[in-house]
């Protein structure tokens, strides 16, 4: 554990409204990996991929605005400025070949991100998000939700993500983890990027970004890769079957093993 708290650099960037992004690097090569966090998480939801790629990639964990060790000083809580979260990192690494890695929540910022950092970003892996980008959130839903989670933060949060983001086969530890990290959240602020995150549309952005997209999918809802690939020529999706919402924490290994394929499919640099 001592050599790898040597190897670890934390850093801060500044986002483009001014709020301090924290976030943690390590190891070399191209294409950087910038792993993205899901709504109520924190940048350590990570820590075995970084573990796992450091040796091949360089490995960048961001804690956006308002999660784990970042600023909460924001004003807007958007989508677009999440993704200027990733972007200021990216920026003040001067990373040239970048692969975003988004989970949930983070596969929407992992868009935004893109079309503001263009041709720098060769390729997007989206977890358990995107399953189908045509698919709206009834408007009237996300109010009546989102009203029962004012009234109750904690309970309606833990009733919503036991219900429908746990598996059965989701380790108690991990529920442990994910529950204690989004219940102890403001809940205005947990609010606010949750509607966010609900009635953000990715099909513009779509419009704007030509890199393929290949998704890591837990099989508990279906992904509609027809309807991606009308707005994503170059979408594919590989399934963990079994699996919750959390695939990078339930199954590290298994996780793992498919990120890398998905590595690979993307293009090399050129000779």
């Amino acid at each position: 554990m001592l050599l790898r708290a040597l190897v670890l650099f934390a850093a801060v960037a500044r986002s483009g409204d001014g709020v301090p992004i924290d976030y943690t690097v390590e190891g070399r090569g191209e294409p950087a990996l910038v792993f993205v966090h899901c709504w109520n998480c924190d940048r350590h939801f990570w820590d075995a991929q970084l573990r796992a790629f450091h040796k091949s990639h360089q490995v960048v964990a961001i804690d956006l605005a308002g999660h784990g060790q970042s600023g909460k000083g924001r004003k807007d809580w958007t989508i677009e400025a999440f993704g200027d979260d990733v972007k200021a990192v990216v920026d003040k690494l001067g990373l040239k070949r970048v692969v975003l890695v988004g989970s949930s929540m983070g596969g929407p910022v992992a868009l935004e991100a893109a079309r503001k950092l263009g041709d720098r970003v060769v390729g997007i892996v989206a977890v358990d998000t995107l399953q189908n980008v045509e698919q709206k959130a009834p408007p009237e839903q996300v109010d009546k939700l989102l009203q029962e989670m004012t009234a109750d933060y904690k309970g309606q949060t833990t009733k919503c993500i036991g219900e429908n983001l746990f598996s059965p086969t989701t380790p108690p530890a991990v529920r442990k983890r994910v529950l204690t990290v989004a219940t102890s959240a403001s809940p205005d602020r947990s609010v606010a990027m949750l509607r966010a995150a609900m009635l953000y549309d990715p099909v513009p952005p779509l419009g704007e970004i030509r890199v393929p997209i290949r998704a890591i999918n837990s099989d508990k809802y279906p992904t509609n890769v027809e309807a991606n690939r009308r707005h994503i020529p170059q979408f594919d999706v590989a399934l963990m079957k079994g699996a919750g919402h959390y695939l990078m924490l339930e199954d590290p290994g298994r996780f793992n093993a498919l990120l890398a394929d998905a590595l690979s499919r993307f293009e090399k640099p050129p000779e």
